[in-house]
């Protein structure tokens, strides 16, 4: 099996993906069976105040796939969706192969025939076509919300969900962001911020989610074992 590299970004979403790894492997290879799996984690300050110069941003993950390659992983993965504009330089650069959280969650859109999907994540993420592009491509109508709810999105990401600050209205205030969304004519959310999950998933969502964290620990799984 290949050696799973896991470029942190934020601690949430870091601890949800590598959590998902070991759930998703166990049912494969048996209760307690995982690849191998390292985590790189600068101080995510560092990230934030990066952002959007997208050149600095890359530096700072190739430092984590250099040292991840050290230690012998064979692939790695950013479980960060704003910090995947910096996906094509660092994928350029880097040492060892990266799978792109953009492209496993477009094929997951095609897969399930949605044609309108709704785009939550940071405010970067949301205004900045990380997904619309790529969506676009395959012919996939993306849908926004409104500026009030972006800003809403956005300060719960940074104010509550990152800082592991939830509160009891916390998911309740995301769900209403989603069936404003779904009123609009979406038929899907994806999730483009890998701390969301951690307050909506397809339990209490009106819309189907793309949990884009759980998706790229999949199939990071799928690719430590094949």
């Amino acid at each position: 099996m290949k050696h799973i590299g896991i470029i942190g970004v934020s601690a949430e979403g870091a601890a949800l993906c590598f959590q998902t790894i070991c759930s998703e492997a166990g049912k494969i290879l048996g209760a307690f069976s995982h690849p191998e799996i390292s985590i790189h984690e600068q101080s995510s300050k560092l990230y934030f105040d990066a952002q959007p110069n997208w050149e600095k941003v890359a530096n700072l993950l190739l430092v984590s796939a250099e040292r991840l390659k050290m230690i012998g992983a064979d692939f790695a993965i950013i479980p960060s969706n704003t910090m995947h504009y910096a996906f094509p330089i660092v994928q350029k650069k880097s040492p060892i192969p990266l799978l792109s959280i953009v492209e496993m969650t477009v094929e997951e859109c095609k897969e399930k025939n949605y044609r309108t999907v709704a785009i939550l994540g940071t405010g970067l993420t949301m205004e900045g076509r990380l997904y619309q592009n790529a969506l676009d491509i395959h012919n996939i109508q993306s849908i926004l919300p409104d500026d009030n709810d972006r800003k809403t999105i956005d300060r719960i990401i940074f104010d509550e969900i990152v800082p592991a600050q939830i509160t009891d209205s916390t998911s309740q205030r995301v769900l209403h962001v989603i069936d404003a969304l779904k009123k609009r004519g979406a038929d899907s959310v994806i999730l483009g911020c890998t701390e969301l999950p951690l307050v909506v998933g397809n339990h209490n969502s009106p819309l189907p989610i793309i949990d884009t964290t759980r998706l790229l620990a999949r199939k990071a799984v799928q690719h430590a074992i094949h």
